[in-house]
């Protein structure tokens, strides 16, 4: 349910991401070999695992794309196999050619694992300028923003976010849960006698049931996107949502409060009426505000 938050937080960071590979890589590496071999291919590939234990997958392929050497992985299911495998058809053996550096590639799903994985590529050439071989390094997703991205989901902190938001939305789901239980105790109170029906306690039942669906809104909105990592739809304003429907939902129960006060007063005690119009004054700059607030939020869209 995460991969999309991963993408998204991968795409912010991938600049990040390919100038920290390549620096790894070219401290172990050289572009220029003179002379170079295959045994010297492999030895800059074993160097290469021991500077970046996270990576799932090292080889090396010629300049026609075909493996040179069996992958090198810590993962025994991974490891010692692949050479002479053709990888001309890849993107990164392409994108490497052209650009003539080290390049990273977008997710892609690997075809062993099974998992989104990128790679990182760093060709070799030799005194001519002639391509020897191009390095590939395959890392997962997770792992390569563990490595440059520590405050993402996968990372300890993220996690304890998750869970951090995981208990606050129970919390917040049974406060919501008492609240209805509440309204509708409230709101039965005089049975099927409907004339024994008590106005305030309509008014204080719908204030109930109207808080309590602001809260579920609430915890719908921030276990989705906050846990399970639901992806926010771009232009639409989605980003917002969370608080302008739960102030919306505030607004009508401070609206329906203000009614059932009006009510009782003019009824009770018509000097008190004023208080009614205080808190309707209240109503309606809170209403003026969330405009001013969308409205801007409009115009930032539009903008970018």
């Amino acid at each position: 349910m995460l991969v999309v938050k991963e993408i998204q937080e991968y795409a912010q960071v991938r600049t990040k991401a390919r100038a920290y590979l390549c620096y790894i890589m070219s401290r172990n590496i050289s572009q220029s070999m003179a002379g170079g071999t295959l045994e010297s291919v492999i030895n800059k590939i074993k160097n290469l695992k021991k500077a970046l234990p996270k990576s799932e997958v090292i080889y090396a392929i010629d300049g026609n794309g075909i493996q040179l050497v069996d992958n090198i992985s810590s993962n025994s299911s991974l490891n010692g196999f692949g050479k002479g495998d053709d990888r001309s058809d890849r993107a990164y053996y392409y994108k490497t050619l052209k650009e003539h550096r080290c390049t990273l590639t977008d997710p892609y799903p690997s075809l062993v694992s099974n998992e989104l994985v990128v790679t990182a590529t760093f060709p070799l050439y030799d005194k001519d300028n002639a391509l020897l071989a191009i390095i590939c390094i395959d890392i997962t997703l997770q792992n390569i923003l563990r490595m440059v991205h520590p405050s993402s989901v996968n990372s300890t902190f993220g996690t304890l976010s998750k869970w951090v938001y995981s208990a606050f939305s129970v919390a917040l789901f049974a406060v919501a849960m008492l609240l209805f239980i509440k309204g509708v105790a409230s709101f039965m109170h005089s049975g099927l006698d409907l004339n024994n029906i008590d106005i305030n306690q309509m008014f204080k039942s719908t204030i109930l049931l109207t808080l309590s669906l602001a809260i579920v809104d609430l915890v719908k909105a921030i276990f989705e996107e906050e846990v399970l990592g639901k992806e926010k739809k771009q232009g639409s304003g989605d980003a917002h949502q969370t608080m302008v429907r739960f102030l919306g939902s505030i607004i009508i129960a401070l609206s329906i409060e203000s009614l059932m006060l009006v009510f009782k007063f003019a009824l009770t005690d018509p000097s008190q009426l004023i208080y009614a119009v205080y808190l309707i004054g209240g109503v309606t700059a809170l209403i003026v505000g969330l405009s001013v607030y969308l409205k801007a939020s409009r115009d930032e869209r539009q903008q970018k």
